[in-house]
């Protein structure tokens, strides 16, 4: 993403960005730039109506430039499509001031994720692509396949009624000139015959992008416990598929994740969650990894975020790795079941939490020093952190 034209204040941090998002990933990143009061300047469509002077009226669409007081904004994952709502503080002809406004910025889905995955089973199937931010969903395919009986054609129709929407699928949305891997998994031996499907069926109807893919075995069939999208996790963790796509974000974040977890089982002490504990581990040094969700940097309260960022600061400075996991991605919403920020240590701090109680000792003595108006930043600060559950 090009920076068209930045002016910012040294002083308080205010100014503004010119951007113009390319690519899906760049529409993500500008996402996690905005937040609740900022001005938003971008193009919007409005329908207008004129009405004549015999009382008749003409409808017609404009595209407009409009600027406004963000109030309201959404990312959809699917149709990769940031949703800006809010009060229009710039007046035209055809707008005028504080009124609702609906500008959107947005990009149609493209084809530069260079992982696709589909997860089946009978009847079921999720066609995902998967970038360094997202986990798109591309295609669901649902079809009513009634259980095999002696003499009855209905069943086989149906599987091949299913198979045939799978591969009009991934030809509609995979575009093998990017894409790395496109993984097949399901229970039993769905993922095996639809592959026999799409290798016969590519042949016969010459369809050289799916024909030149199978050459190029960027096919990768693996297990998957059904055919809903939270299977994929299943698939990222595979060995196999790691080792295909080992230098992918999403495998890496899988694979440190799985790490983390299994640490808490086998080795408690060198692994810890929620923002207290991972900040005492921090301040020792003792962090090795750490683990953390962009969502945290769009907390509600500048001083909330500063403190996931001083957090992030530390761990590199002390020579630590740090994941940042997208909220979209499946690994990044497995994360923030367990508060969003995680560490793996260095060595074991089996008295970290009493450490924490000291921390929050002093943390507390401290607040007794200041003054009321601090007492109730902290206090906010706080109330942040308890809706969101750390």
């Amino acid at each position: 993403m090009k920076i068209v034209k930045k002016n910012i204040s040294a002083k308080d941090g205010s100014g503004t960005v010119m951007l113009p998002p390319e690519t899906p990933e760049d529409l993500w990143h500008s996402y996690n730039l905005l937040k609740k009061e900022d001005l938003v300047r971008c193009t919007t469509v409005r329908k207008v109506i004129k009405e004549s002077s015999t009382g008749s009226t003409t409808s017609s669409k404009k595209r407009l430039m409009l600027t406004i007081l963000l109030g309201k904004i959404d990312f959809d994952p699917d149709a990769l499509q940031v949703r800006l709502s809010g009060q229009v503080r710039n007046q035209n002809e055809l707008v005028r001031l504080d009124l609702p406004g609906d500008p959107r910025g947005s990009l149609q889905p493209d084809r530069q994720a260079k992982l696709a995955a589909i997860v089946m089973h009978s009847g079921l199937a999720h066609l995902c692509l998967v970038t360094g931010s997202l986990t798109i969903t591309k295609a669901r395919i649902k079809t009513n396949i009634s259980k095999k009986r002696t003499g009855s054609s209905q069943n086989s129709k149906a599987i091949t009624k299913f198979f045939e929407a799978i591969y009009q699928a991934i030809l509609r949305h995979v575009d093998f000139t990017k894409v790395k891997a496109l993984l097949i998994g399901s229970p039993g031996y769905t993922k095996d015959d639809f592959f026999a499907y799409l290798k016969e069926t590519c042949v016969k109807r010459d369809d050289k992008p799916l024909r030149d893919a199978v050459h190029q075995d960027k096919f990768v069939l693996v297990r998957a416990s059904n055919g809903h999208k939270y299977a994929l996790e299943e698939v990222f963790s595979d060995p196999v598929i790691a080792k295909k796509i080992e230098d992918t974000k999403v495998v890496k974040e899988v694979a440190i994740l799985g790490k983390f977890m299994r640490m808490m089982d086998t080795d408690p002490d060198k692994a810890y969650y929620g923002y207290s504990h991972v900040k005492s581990a921090a301040d020792q040094c003792a962090i090795d990894s750490l683990l953390i969700t962009d969502e945290l940097f769009r907390a509600p309260t500048p001083q909330v975020r500063c403190m996931y960022v001083d957090l992030v600061e530390n761990v590199r400075s002390n020579g630590g790795t740090v994941y940042i996991f997208s909220a979209l991605h499946i690994s990044g919403q497995q994360l923030g079941q367990v508060s969003g920020v995680a560490a793996i240590l260095r060595y074991p701090l089996p008295d970290l939490e009493e450490l924490e109680l000291e921390y929050e000792a002093a943390m507390m003595g401290n607040n007794n020093d200041e003054s009321e108006d601090e007492d109730e930043g902290i206090d906010e600060v706080q109330e942040d952190l308890d809706d969101m559950h750390f």
